[in-house]
């Protein structure tokens, strides 16, 4: 390095944003992801004694997978390399993997190769590396905000083991601020801060898990006070709030958060927590889902979760579609809601997913007998001397409009799919079917 990079080295040291500069060095300086890092963890074992595999770290933002990478690079003897996904090419992972192979040949060093945002890199570009991380030329280190079993090529995740970071509780995010204010050589320790409790809580509210936004908010309000007379510069909740105005949704359309918010919004519905329910949905609008997928979820849940146990919650929930599909945000949030609501407090049953389930079930596997012939089409030419419709029995003629008579094929006569619940209108379908089948209703109620 000539005198020229070590200027701006030092010059970029100085001006990095508060988060880079606080960023820990070593294992005991990181703050939270004990459970994999913490005393006698793999990886705290694997990092301390120098023996690296491959690694996926995966988390949301401002969680530390950087960091872990920096201070494995810090800790270990190897070589250290970072590319981000975001600008690197297949040419940049050669040059790496070439520098790697010279640096194993001549001096017997191995080589991390840390990829951020590993998931922006396509299928050739993470083919690219595949057999270098076989060889073990490099030992790759990942990091994303993304799953990993859905953006990662299944060969190389198959040669990582993933690592999975949690948001930062409010008591890490309070320890990392308070660092940062007391911390002279790195942090804002230079300066006399007094920091409001309620100041505080904002930051660490607002942020919700994420160090780098808080850090970076911290900075920006310290650096933004005038001090007062006697030096200090006093950080209010008002001048948190300037800094750091709205909590920043951990959400992606397209990836982890989005499947498992509706995953728990789907079953906040079947659970019958209307409060829940609103609260996912509230998370889905507030991210700007269309509304248009958040009104297919709320269908199948009428149908697959309520169904006959109050047939008008499908009607609801398509009225509410057709009404979000119209009006969009923000006005779709109250129809919206309102099924949501109405099928969560609705009772439940899934009999009907059962029964045709069963059904398909049986036509997947059981021979086919085709159909009765007293139930066949009887109006085309020819039909009648086949003996097509001969013997079938029309309802309406009968009291009640109904008579018995078979309707399935022979060889499943038996067969009985639909079991209705004793949970709101399917009681009454219950009833109705012990009333016409007789025993056949009766072994319903026994099964």
């Amino acid at each position: 390095m000539d005198i020229f990079e070590h200027n701006r080295s030092e010059i970029g040291k100085k001006q990095a944003p508060l988060s880079e500069r606080m960023r820990p060095r070593s294992l005991d300086e990181v703050v939270g992801q004990e459970h994999i890092i913490g005393e006698g963890r793999l990886l705290r074992r694997a990092i301390l004694a120098d023996r690296m595999s491959s690694l996926i770290f995966y988390g949301p933002p401002g969680t530390g997978k950087t960091t872990l990478a920096r201070v494995i690079a810090n800790t270990t003897k190897m070589a250290f390399q970072q590319l981000s996904a975001v600008t690197a090419g297949v040419a940049d992972i050669r040059r790496v993997v070439a520098d790697a192979e010279e640096r194993l040949g001549m001096l017997g060093q191995a080589t991390i190769l840390f990829v951020d945002e590993i998931h922006r890199f396509n299928k050739s570009q993470q083919d690219a590396l595949l057999p270098h991380v076989e060889a073990g030329t490099i030992v790759l280190i990942g990091a994303t905000t993304e799953n990993p079993y859905f953006e990662v090529n299944a060969p190389l995740l198959s040669r990582s083991r993933v690592f999975r970071l949690q948001p930062l509780s409010d008591d890490e995010l309070r320890t990392v601020l308070s660092t940062a204010i007391e911390d002279r050589e790195r942090g804002l320790g230079q300066f006399e801060v007094l920091m409001d409790e309620a100041a505080l809580d904002h930051f660490v509210h607002v942020a919700d898990g994420d160090a780098r936004s808080a850090l970076n908010a911290l900075e920006l309000a310290v650096l933004t006070t005038e001090p007062d007379a006697q030096g200090v510069r006093q950080i209010t909740v008002e001048v948190a709030a300037e800094s750091m105005q709205q909590r920043v949704l951990a959400y992606d359309k397209h990836g982890d958060q989005h499947y498992d918010t509706v995953s728990a919004f789907i079953k906040s519905m079947r659970g019958s927590d209307p409060d829940a329910a609103l609260y996912w949905l509230a998370r889905m609008i507030k991210a700007g889902e269309d509304p248009a997928f958040v009104a297919r979820r709320i269908i199948i849940c009428a149908a697959e979760d309520v169904g006959n146990a109050d047939p008008h919650a499908l009607l609801v929930a398509l009225a509410a579609a057709q009404a979000a599909t119209m009006i969009g945000w923000p006005e779709a949030r109250i129809p919206l809601a309102q099924a949501v609501t109405y099928i969560a407090c609705a009772p439940k049953g899934n009999a009907v997913v059962q029964a045709i389930d069963a059904a398909l079930a049986d036509v997947e596997a059981e021979k086919y007998a085709g159909v009765p012939k007293h139930l066949r089409d009887a109006s085309y030419k020819g039909a009648a001397k086949l003996g097509h419709g001969q013997g079938y029995k029309y309802p309406h003629d009968f009291p009640g409009h109904f008579v018995p008579q078979q309707y399935l094929p022979v060889n499943l006569s038996d067969r009985l799919y639909y079991r209705p619940s004793m949970s709101g209108y399917e009681k009454i379908h219950r009833e109705r079917l012990k009333h016409w089948h007789g025993e056949r209703g009766d072994a319903k109620d026994e099964q």
